[in-house]
């Protein structure tokens, strides 16, 4: 099995107001990372919430979601919350894919091949990329969570990745979708006028 782990407790300070609860079509920011992973066929999905919980609360009641609370959050690291999220998940997992809540353009295609690459080729990650820059979501084996929970700040996933840079398995996608993410007010009047 193979479950998500949404990143979404960031505390939204350049956006202003929380932004995992921004509208987004008939539903929310956050709303939307969990319909399309459900739609690609992801039934167990965590969500990970700090800065505005009760926000993502709200926003996911009626969702398929799971939330856990990340209580160091504030650090502002996402390092943290991976390692919450992952402790939180299914004994009978192999990989997780791991989202982020604030990334609204997620493709089902996109997740669906990133599903497909891991079926087949079983690698301990499995990252796409457009125009050869990596973005997410993202899979990492279960063989590799002990090495994520042993990391500790300064270090990041980034120091994960190019750890392990010879086992990552590319995913060479056509959409910029899987670079963008909203941080401030004009990311999302620009992602709102370009949705699709």
């Amino acid at each position: 099995m193979i479950s998500a782990v949404v990143l979404a407790a960031g505390r939204s300070q350049r956006m202003g107001q929380p932004k995992m609860a921004l509208p987004w079509g008939d539903t929310t920011v956050i709303g939307r990372v969990v319909q399309v992973l459900s739609q690609a066929g992801i039934s167990d999905i965590l969500v990970v919430t700090g800065g505005a919980s009760e926000a993502v609360q709200a926003a996911l009641q009626d969702s398929v979601a799971r939330l856990v609370h990340n209580p160091a959050y504030a650090a502002g690291e996402m390092l943290s919350s991976l390692q919450v999220g992952l402790a939180g998940l299914p004994e009978n997992c192999e990989a997780a894919l791991v989202a982020l809540g604030d990334q609204p353009q997620i493709q089902a295609q996109v997740v669906a091949g990133l599903l497909a690459r891991y079926r087949s080729s079983r690698a301990v990650l499995v990252v796409p990329s457009y125009q050869m820059r990596r973005g997410h979501p993202w899979i990492v084996g279960r063989s590799l969570w002990p090495d994520i929970q042993a990391l500790s700040p300064p270090q990041t996933l980034r120091d994960l990745l190019q750890a392990n840079a010879g086992q990552i398995e590319y995913l060479a996608v056509d959409t910029d979708s899987i670079l963008a993410d909203l941080d401030t007010p004009d990311d999302y009047q620009r992602a709102i006028d370009h949705r699709v």
